[in-house]
């Protein structure tokens, strides 16, 4: 099958749809198919096989160009390679771009919602105020939705989402994004380096990666790490906490940090190469997570595939992978509570090694092969509907 991926933002840029389509196309060719990324222009990209850049414009939203959908670099290329379906990452942008195509040449597309979009609009002025009173990107969404051939839901929890939005006439499957085998593959060396470097003098070493922006809920961590210092001071312990990622909000952090008296316990290193976020994870005695805007969060799964428990703030996306007390530990979003039953864990060495393995467990079951084979079988049903739909319509406009 030739499957051409759409998006509003890929390598260089970080950020979790880039990684979730780049383990999906690289699985997806593995296993005989062949896919094409078309992926923004931007300052410092490398060139790559199968990665079809097109331009976009000198002004960024969150940190990602606003792509220039006026270009005909899309039609021109999926007319040329033969495209079977167009799975597409973004509703908005090159998700008109993918309706248009559809409408145009009758070829398939299936969209991921891999985004709580509404988490997300305070970065247009004035957006998050307008939504609140006429509820238009709602709106938008659900008419993008019902065009589409597919949906994917990143989790149970979010197909559960989308059908109570009454996305009427578009199947709805789940579809997550797959752990890499390399995830999996523990360097205890490296590991041992981290640890030595960030967590040699310390009882507990900690970390999360994170876009460091508003959505990713990092206020509400600080709040629960100071109180994790009162609580471990009092029992003669301490600990350190890494965030890994880069964002708009790094300075505010950076003086919170300072105002909570946190300089020594928590750390922003900047990004880290994905390749080595294992090591981190593998170092960690715990991964800490506080967003409540996941679809999925797959950084989650990456944290237990090196076999590293999870304490999060119940919510959407995460509660679908997070069995608390088996893998790791579901809180509600309250500070002290958070902090109490970080202590907790890291009091109970048996419970801790309980949950790494069980950790491990389930990301075996999200492991990239695996994945690559239902996303191809949902393609091919997508076609077949649409080639179906298409054979009506013929014969309607032929005998009515």
């Amino acid at each position: 099958m030739r499957i051409a991926m759409f998006t509003n933002n890929y390598k260089p840029y970080i950020g979790g749809v880039p990684i979730s389509i780049e383990h999906l196309a690289e699985a997806l060719r593995r296993q005989g198919h062949t896919v094409y990324v078309f992926a923004p222009s931007y300052e410092g990209q490398q060139e790559e096989p199968f990665v079809i850049r097109y331009p976009s414009f000198p002004v960024s939203i969150a940190g990602a160009p606003v792509p220039n959908i006026l270009t005909k670099v899309f039609e021109r290329e999926v007319r040329d390679l033969q495209i079977d379906i167009i799975h597409v990452h973004h509703p908005a942008i090159v998700g008109n771009v993918a309706l248009r195509l559809r409408r145009k040449m009758g070829i398939p597309v299936v969209f991921t919602y891999h985004t709580r979009y509404e988490e997300y609009l305070y970065y247009i002025r004035g957006l998050k105020s307008l939504e609140r009173h006429i509820g238009g990107v709602e709106w938008y969404l659900k008419q993008f939705c019902r065009q589409c051939d597919m949906l994917f839901a990143p989790t149970p929890g979010m197909r559960r989402y989308l059908l109570e939005r009454s996305i009427i006439g578009t199947p709805v499957e789940v579809l997550p994004t797959g752990i890499p085998e390399e995830s999996f593959r523990r360097d205890a060396g490296a590991e041992q380096e981290i640890r030595n470097a960030y967590g040699k003098d310390v009882d507990y070493l900690f970390c999360s990666v994170s876009r460091l922006a508003k959505e990713k809920n990092l206020d509400f961590q600080l709040e629960a790490l100071y109180c994790l210092k009162q609580i471990l001071e009092k029992r003669g312990k301490t600990f350190r906490h890494l965030i890994l990622g880069e964002g708009p909000d790094r300075k505010h952090l950076e003086q919170e940090i300072a105002l909570r008296g946190l300089e020594e316990n928590v750390l922003l290193p900047g990004n880290v190469e994905n390749a080595k976020i294992k090591n981190y994870h593998g170092a960690a005695d715990a991964f800490l997570f506080t967003s409540k805007s996941e679809t999925q969060g797959i950084v989650i799964l990456e944290a237990m595939a090196a076999g590293t428990p999870v304490i999060a703030v119940d919510a959407s996306g995460v509660c679908d992978v997070v069995v608390s007390g088996e893998n790791g530990i579901l809180t509600s979003e309250n500070a002290l509570v958070f902090a109490v039953r970080t202590a907790e864990l890291m009091e109970d060495e048996a419970l801790r090694r309980q949950m790494e393995a069980s950790a491990v467990e389930t990301a075996v079951s999200y492991s990239e092969e695996k994945i690559a084979e239902r996303a191809a079988a949902y393609y091919a049903s997508a076609c077949i509907a649409a080639r179906g739909h298409v054979a009506r319509q013929l014969h309607g406009m032929l005998y009515s």
